[in-house]
């Protein structure tokens, strides 16, 4: 077999003890079988291999990343999708037509195959216009995420008459503004002539108008205010534990009117699903989600008719799950045959309100009969309370003590009597006063689009990052980097040499003697919090069991990182200062003080939480950082620094993290 000659012939540069890692012996019985797997956590020469061997047509079926089809020419007969979500650092969302037709596109070997086949697996409902859209839309916008850095600009300003504004005015970031500049303006020309055109009334009404909407703008805040105390957990958990609780309901400002829970659930998990789902779990999502039972319409209703429409009609009671993509609030002249209650989830901030109202729901509402008797008895009670269903009290039933909230709810009464004696209300009819202020809200609304339009095209005209630019000067000023003329100083030839990690934070630690009272391990392990990205759960800690040789060094690096952190907030610039200590991550110091003392990477690795490519990855981008250090030592004559992180390089770079590409 030719795969159990090309493996052991492949993995003879590793050591004895790394040719017994799990990955190493897991992935041969694959091969063997044609079944391949190509990830980031993959040993580098274990994903060689696997390219190798698929190039050559030995695997007949590979699990890969989107790294593989995108970035790697290898073309298969066949490409399937698992999946047409994937996470992009901040949501799920479908994939775009180009990053699609560039994985599709590899289906399909020149010379081999006559056709390249493409199989689309759905596990969720696709609309047909997202369908089109994937397959058939226009491939991704080209724009430019230029961004200028710290070691870029201190670069620009040690060289005589280059000025970083320059730079900056010849960007493609520059020329893609300019460009947008002229389209903007006559669209807000467009919107102006439009507000004119709206018929409001007489100038009085116009005034009395302005008035209300105003007034009516002011309550709106306010109770969404109100609304966000009501909505903590510690005030209306206690009325969501059991189901049948009617709740007012709003989803991306749609209004769905009153739902009955039927349960409430805390935010569970811990990273399963690979890097995406790590990531999905450390998000800012909420900590309590709700299913609730909403009527609502499938937006396909809107867009057929006829026979196709009586047919799916036939068919929708079966469609038990709701979400606003697929389906919009009810309106009161909607056929009741549209509407439906589906369950939706939601968050606490998706309640308006809160009814003292329960009602009895069946343990399963997935059947179309169980969400009918829910239906029934939501009607039945809007016909018992016709003014309204009762809430409740936040103050008495919820026991909100707040003096803000008080004094909130004292506004909020106020203008809401204001209100209801303006002349508007009390002397005009509400057909005539609806009229009036809608006509003034859209006049208005699209005045407000024309001016920011402007704002955004005056602003595209003007030389893109310029007040960060200056800011990013005056930090640099601040923390002696240059003086005040703009001359580069010993700090700032420090930071031209260093572009791995946060130039300003690695400096500093040079300067304020870190380094100096470490040991090389000490040194490297506590530079690999700035290589090692790699998140872990949100309620682990992961200097919790450090040894003290370790825990004071990155306690004076995260001294240091604030102080840089505080002074670029004092500059003006938007830094969260949480976040940017939060890019210094400890996990891998153990393991990389290990690996500097001679301990082999199969006891290395057991001290991660990671897999084995991303300890590699790590160790490799650490070694590049300490390289970085030790020009930077030489640049301004520290020998002691520039020997400590030689030594440094020279523990890191052993055995399998840097054994040769099979490439080569």
């Amino acid at each position: 077999d030719l795969i159990t000659q090309v493996y052991p012939n492949a993995i003879e540069s590793l050591g004895d003890d790394d040719q017994k890692l799990p990955q190493v012996q897991a992935l041969l019985p694959l091969l063997k079988r044609g079944i391949g797997v190509h990830h980031g956590g993959l040993l580098p020469i274990l994903k060689e291999i696997v390219e190798i061997l698929f190039s050559e047509g030995l695997i007949k079926a590979l699990f890969a990343t989107e790294t593989f089809s995108i970035g790697i020419n290898m073309p298969a007969k066949t490409v399937v999708f698992t999946n047409t979500r994937k996470w992009d650092g901040k949501e799920f969302r479908w994939v775009t037509s180009g990053e699609y037709i560039q994985m599709s596109g590899r289906a399909g070997r020149r010379g081999k195959d006559d056709r390249g086949l493409v199989i689309q697996m759905l596990d969720e409902k696709m609309e047909p216009s997202v369908c089109k859209g994937i397959l058939y839309g226009d491939p991704d916008p080209l724009n430019s995420s230029y961004r200028i850095s710290y070691n870029m600009l201190l670069n620009l300003m040690r060289v005589e008459d280059v000025e970083p504004e320059f730079l900056l005015r010849a960007s493609f970031h520059q020329f893609q503004r300019e460009k947008e500049a002229p389209a903007l303006i006559t669209k807000a020309e467009e919107l102006e002539n439009e507000a004119e055109s709206i018929e409001v009334g007489s100038t009085e009404e116009v005034e009395l108008a302005k008035e209300y909407y105003q007034m009516d703008q002011q309550l709106l805040l306010i109770r969404r205010k109100i609304a966000k105390i009501v909505q903590k957990p510690d005030h209306i958990l206690k009325f969501l534990q059991v189901p049948g609780r009617l709740l007012d309901i709003s989803i991306e400002s749609q209004s769905f009117g009153w739902g009955v829970l039927t349960a409430c659930k805390k935010k569970t998990g811990g990273g399963s699903g690979g890097d995406a789902g790590r990531l999905a779990a450390m998000s800012d999502a909420p900590a309590y989600t709700l299913e609730v039972l909403l009527p609502c319409v499938d937006r396909h209703f809107d867009e057929v008719d006829g026979t196709e429409k009586s047919d799916d009609l036939k068919d929708a009671p079966l469609l038990w799950r709701g979400s606003v993509r697929f389906c919009r609030p009810a309106k009161p002249d909607d056929d009741k045959e549209l509407v439906s209650m589906r369950l939706f989830t939601v968050t606490l901030e998706n309640i308006d309100r809160i009814s003292a109202v329960r009602i009895f729901t069946p343990p399963a509402v997935n059947t179309p009969e169980a969400r009918k008797k829910v239906s029934m008895s939501v009607d039945e009670v809007k016909k018992r309370f016709p003014e309204g269903l009762p809430l409740l009290d936040p103050i008495k039933d919820l026991g909100i003590e707040e003096d803000e909230f008080k004094i909130l709810m004292d506004r909020a009464e106020a203008l809401a009597n204001r209100l209801s004696s303006h002349k508007l209300a009390a002397e005009y009819p509400e057909v005539d006063r609806i009229r009036l202020v809608q006509s003034y809200e859209k006049r208005h609304e699209t005045k407000e689009k024309a001016r920011l339009l402007r704002d955004k095209a005056r602003s595209f005209q003007t030389m893109a990052m310029k007040d960060d630019l200056k800011k990013m000067k005056r930090v640099l000023k601040k923390i002696g980097h240059v003086d005040a003329n703009g001359v580069i100083q010993t700090k700032g030839r420090t930071a031209c040499e260093i572009n791995t990690a946060n130039e300003l934070v690695v400096t500093e630690l040079i300067f304020a003697g870190v380094f100096k009272s470490l040991t090389v391990e000490q040194c490297v392990a506590l530079l690999s919090t700035m290589t090692f990205d790699e998140r872990g759960k949100d309620d682990d800690d992961p200097t919790a069991g450090m040894k003290s040789y370790l825990l004071n060094p990155f306690n004076k690096l995260q001294e240091v990182a604030k102080t840089v952190a505080q002074v670029q907030v004092a500059c003006g610039l938007d830094v969260d200062e949480d976040e940017f200590l939060a890019q210094f991550n400890p996990g891998m110091m153990e393991a990389v003080f290990a690996w500097c003392k001679g301990v082999k990477f199969v006891d290395v690795q057991k001290m991660t939480g990671s897999f084995e490519g991303t300890t590699i990855r790590t160790l490799r981008r650490l070694e590049e950082l300490v390289r970085q250090i030790t020009v930077a030592a030489k640049a301004i004559g520290d020998k002691d620094l520039e020997t400590k992180f030689l030594d440094g390089g020279k523990l890191i770079k052993r055995d399998i993290v840097f054994c040769n590409s099979l490439y080569l």
